[in-house]
């Protein structure tokens, strides 16, 4: 299969550090914009000024979902890839990250709370005079 994605190479992301894992949630960067293209599509970051070709409008898919999965994982089933093909859309994935094309967040299991577990996260309850 050719390459899903042409930008950056397998060098960019081992010196970024950029690793795109399967149960992890990612996100399209918010200073990016994605236009749809007979090939799949055009990525182009507004902060850094980078453009990424997305060569397969699976992978299109995938990078726009990303927010709405709970996982790399998920966002791939979303999708309809076939298992077969993950380790190509991770790599590819892998690279958009090494550009800040896609980005980690948070999940609720991530994110620090803000109430002490030993308090109701109910607000108390006021008696009437």
């Amino acid at each position: 299969m050719r390459g899903l994605l042409i930008a950056g190479s397998a060098e960019a992301t081992e010196a970024t550090g950029a690793r795109v894992e399967l149960d992890a949630a990612w996100a399209l960067n918010p200073r990016v914009s994605i236009r749809p293209e007979r090939f799949g599509a055009l990525a182009y970051h507004f902060g850094n000024r980078r453009l990424s070709f997305l060569r397969h409008p699976d992978l299109v898919k995938v990078a726009e979902g990303l927010a709405a999965a709970d996982t790399v994982a998920d966002a791939l089933r979303a999708a309809d890839v076939d298992p077969a093909r993950w380790p190509a859309f991770r790599r590819a994935l892998d690279t958009l990250a090494a550009s800040d094309m896609v980005v980690r967040r948070e999940t609720t299991t991530d994110a620090p709370s803000d109430l002490d577990p030993t308090e109701s996260a109910s607000p108390p309850k006021r008696s009437l005079p």
